[in-house]
């Protein structure tokens, strides 16, 4: 799944050029750094492999979201609708700006359900954010109607579907804007780092000056810059997108190599009637990172992910339901609002008011799902070795529970 598995001397010759410059900053310095400006190499490069007319590089997947958000022009008040199944960072960004996070459920896509969202809209919804989960994407034409039908903004949150497609466009192109992550552990990663997409020049304007203080980048050195509203320091440096560089040029085997284990390791769990498998909606082409899949009951989730670990092969096997970081049930900190810096009464009590909202059919789905990490690291020995395991320990408990009725 991640790209650092395919670390090698492509990442350590664009790192070296930056490092023989020691010109570490993706802006100014003009003359010391020789006409190596790698953070605007990778811009460039983003547009052009997925397909956007504009990319802004940031510091993280959450200063992309918190950005895209700020260019977009959602702040105090605004409620953004978002998915119950996501990571913490989706609701951090929302915060930092001084909006809402309207939280409601999934569908078995793993993500946005579209009815949930039309029975979440209200008159200070301002934006619908799907969090394409897992490699995979949200029914995008059923929210792209809803937000044309209610003029509402749609940013798509990409961080964890770089490569995944949705009817021959790259997800985080499709909305107003998307963003992906660069995080160690994603498909293409910087270490540390994030970009915002767009095809609007005005939102790609903003972006650009946000990242960086406000700067206006139109003057013929940094201190001749105006600065035409206030911004932040959310940007990456070169060093961070030197690795990046590297990265995307890779993608099209990492994505080869993901796809190849995924329909693999997938042969043997469909010999089990009683898994499922997550639904594509048409059009849609997962990046394929993870093998996400059902069995019937919550009980039944539970101890496999129970043998699994009593066995020794639950590593990489993920069982979000009781995963501290990705869904609403063990998120206290949210629905207790408990934050370092004050938040406005109104954040305060939509947040609070998250604990008595009802969740049950996203804990339907959640608590009878796993989502298995493809590794690009993995041989043909490797993938029938954990396949005929997992399988071995999921009929175990199926036999176990056929024997007890």
């Amino acid at each position: 799944m991640p790209g650092f598995e395919l670390f090698g001397e492509e990442e350590r010759k664009e790192v070296n050029d930056v490092m023989e410059t020691g010109i570490l900053m993706r802006y100014g310095f003009d003359g010391p750094r020789k006409g190596i400006w790698k953070a605007q190499e990778l811009e460039k490069a983003i547009t052009e492999v997925f397909g956007c007319k504009h990319a802004q590089l940031t510091s993280s997947g959450t200063s992309a979201l918190t950005t895209a958000m700020a260019a977009l022009g959602i702040g105090a008040g605004d409620e953004i609708i978002m998915p119950a199944f996501t990571f913490v960072a989706s609701f951090e960004a929302v915060l930092s700006v001084g909006a809402i996070p309207v939280l409601v459920d999934i569908d078995e896509t793993l993500t946005l359900s579209p009815d949930a969202v039309r029975a979440a809209i209200t008159s200070k919804t301002k934006c619908v954010m799907p969090v394409h989960m897992c490699g995979s994407m949200a029914d995008l034409d059923a929210l792209k109607q809803i937000c044309a039908d209610h003029k509402l903004i749609l940013l798509e949150d990409a961080c964890q579907s770089i490569g995944g497609k949705y009817k021959g466009k790259s997800l985080g192109t499709i909305g107003d804007a998307g963003t992906f992550s660069f995080d160690f552990v994603k498909t293409i990663t910087c270490a540390e780092g994030g970009v915002v997409m767009t095809n609007n020049e005005d939102i790609y304007t903003k972006s650009d000056g946000y990242t960086d203080h406000g700067h206006d980048h139109a003057g013929a050195d940094r201190g001749a810059d105006l600065h035409p509203f206030i911004g932040y320091n959310y940007r990456i440096s070169e060093l961070h997108a030197a690795v990046g560089l590297a990265q995307i040029r890779k993608l099209d085997t990492f994505l080869a190599i993901q796809k190849k284990n995924n329909l693999a390791l997938r042969t043997y769990l469909e010999q089990i009637p009683e898994i499922s498998f997550r639904i594509i909606p048409e059009g849609g082409e997962d990046s394929c990172s993870f093998l996400s899949w059902f069995l019937p009951t919550e009980e039944l989730t539970k101890t496999v992910i129970a043998e699994m670990k009593v066995q020794g092969i639950l590593a990489g096997n993920f069982y979000w339901y009781v995963n501290n970081w990705h869904y609403i049930s063990k998120w206290d900190h949210l629905k207790n609002a408990v934050t370092l810096n004050a938040v406005s009464e109104t954040q305060k009590a939509a947040l609070l008011k998250l604990t008595n909202t009802n969740f049950s059919a996203s804990d339907a789905i959640m608590s009878r799902c796993i989502s298995t990490a493809i590794s690009l690291l993995w041989t043909d020995e490797q993938i029938k070795e954990k396949g005929e395991k997992m399988a071995a320990v999921i009929r175990k408990v199926l036999d176990k529970q056929m024997q007890q009725v």
